[in-house]
């Protein structure tokens, strides 16, 4: 096989869209992923586009989540022409029920450009009307709040990849990093060495494995999330819905989704009966109607973690030629379009979206 320019490790949404960004702009890419391409903690998310109470996180969270934020839409819809498949990006705006994050929250929507009212009684059941009416009687709106279908938006993806030229390598997984005098040659699998000129690390809750490799520290550690997924019916539950890190995403179809919890159980990727049932309590609270409808599916997903929630976007510190893009913990999803574009900037010499500084080793 001829050496690619760049080698991707990882077929989540990272990896995809940063292979897809870096051959869009000339390179000859390969992606290589441990199992199928799509079906890890990307396949798992809730597709929803926002941090969960973004004015929690640090600025360098913000920073990228909004770049992609005020993009997903065009992504969204480029995707589909490239291959034909709908990732169902929609504008479904979201409600967060939790009185005590008013000021704070209006304070960071005031600093940041972003839409957001306080509703309260009649404004918010003529919104969503589904809501409990006996526990919530205010709400913080954001009318600009979307969502994607993730296994929809990775279809799309890898399909859109494949098109213009990304080699995709499924069942491949990479053992070990391999390099020469200080530079990265390319990586071992089972089949043997794939050499490239540089290499990225998108292996989501598993890159930690290849930095201590390269004898870099990194804090990258897998949080197991569980989601339920409720039968609903078409256009009965029109918004997303947010309760004490708890959320409704209600689908075109009429499934309902609900998660998700956050468990330090190392790679373990079991569902509970535990975990069902508090996603259960926790979403007939916010819409107690919800008690007509069965569970219809539970699956859990392993987020990439980090203490601070920033992820790892740039060049290692002394290995020339390898990259990190990883860390995004449940902000993978929303990032995916930012991260890939800083990624490619720096890996291309080209001015960086965003300052680079906070994402670096």
């Amino acid at each position: 096989m001829m050496k690619p320019d760049c080698l991707v490790a990882g077929g989540g949404i990272i990896g995809l869209m940063t292979a897809r960004e870096l051959r869009k702009e000339g390179l000859s890419v390969t992606l290589v992923e441990r199992r199928q391409v799509g079906q890890e903690a990307s396949w798992a998310s809730s597709g929803i586009l926002s941090p969960m109470y973004p004015w929690r996180h640090p600025p360098a969270v913000t920073v990228l989540t909004r770049w992609a934020e005020l993009r997903y839409e065009q992504v969204a819809g480029l995707l589909q022409e490239e291959s034909g498949i709908d990732p169902e990006w929609r504008l479904s705006g979201m409600l967060i029920l939790d009185r005590e994050e008013k000021e704070p929250a209006l304070q960071w929507a005031a600093q940041h450009g972003v839409a957001m009212q306080w509703l309260q009684g009649d404004e918010l059941h003529e919104i969503e009307p589904h809501v409990n009416r006996r526990e919530f009687e205010t709400a913080l709106w954001m009318p600009r709040a979307a969502q994607i279908r993730p296994p929809r938006l990775l279809r799309a993806l890898q399909v859109s990849a494949r098109r213009i030229g990304v080699k995709v390598l499924e069942d491949t997984p990479v053992l070990s990093l391999i390099s020469r005098n200080g530079k990265i040659t390319g990586v071992e699998t089972p089949s043997g060495p794939l050499e490239a000129e540089c290499v990225v690390i998108a292996t989501g809750a598993w890159s930690r494995t290849f930095l201590d490799e390269s004898q870099v520290n990194v804090d990258i550690r897998p949080v197991r999330g569980q989601i339920v997924l409720f039968q609903g019916a078409p256009g009965w539950l029109t918004r997303m819905l947010m309760h004490r890190d708890q959320y409704l995403v209600p689908r075109a179809d009429g499934h309902i989704l609900a998660g998700s919890t956050v468990e330090h159980v190392g790679f373990d990727k079991q569902t509970t009966a535990a975990a069902a049932e508090t996603l259960r309590q926790a979403s007939r609270r916010m819409v107690p109607a919800l008690d007509r409808y069965p569970i219809e599916k539970q699956w859990a997903g392993l987020r990439p973690g980090r203490e601070n929630n920033i992820p790892v976007i740039g060049r290692h510190p002394t290995l020339e030629g390898l990259y990190i893009n990883a860390g995004h913990f449940r902000c993978g999803v929303v990032m995916a379009p930012a991260s890939a574009r800083l990624l490619a900037d720096l890996i291309l010499g080209r001015t960086p979206i965003v300052d680079p500084r906070p994402y670096a080793l």
